[in-house]
């Protein structure tokens, strides 16, 4: 698997502060605000079909993220997206962000009020990923 670049690392970053700006002060009304947690995103890696799949964690909530390749594109954007992961199919719904940056989402964990760091955040989101990918019938319960 191809590794990102630092240029993706740091789009990345600039999305997820972005995104902070846009929602912090509904997230913060939010039911579950976790004063322990920020905005940031987590465990991204490239998709066969382009673009970018991880995670997006908020005081609130763990998000499931698709990020398209921003160069290529293309008005009019669909308001959700079909993701097909090795552990099935996910509906996402688009997120538009100042600047024009937009990604789709999907909230996977609508309550980490229990977290008590943002590494517990980031193990959090490694294990949703890493669940993600597997194919169905390997993931054991």
């Amino acid at each position: 698997m191809q590794m990102l670049t630092a240029d993706e690392y740091a789009f990345l970053a600039k999305l997820a502060t972005a995104y902070r700006n846009e929602h912090l002060p509904v997230i913060k009304q939010g039911k579950g605000w976790n004063p322990h947690l920020g905005v940031d995103a987590l465990c991204f890696q490239h998709h066969a079909d382009g673009g970018m799949v991880g995670a997006l964690i908020t005081p609130c909530e763990l998000s499931l993220v698709k990020v398209p390749d921003q160069t290529c594109l293309t008005e009019p954007v669909a308001d959700s997206l079909k993701l097909l992961l090795p552990s099935g199919i996910y509906w996402l719904s688009l997120d538009r962000l100042p600047e024009g940056h937009v990604f789709y989402k999907r909230v996977i964990l609508s309550d980490v009020s229990d977290l008590e760091s943002m590494q517990e955040a980031a193990r959090l989101a490694q294990h949703m990923m890493s669940r993600l990918m597997q194919p169905t019938e390997e993931i054991s319960t």
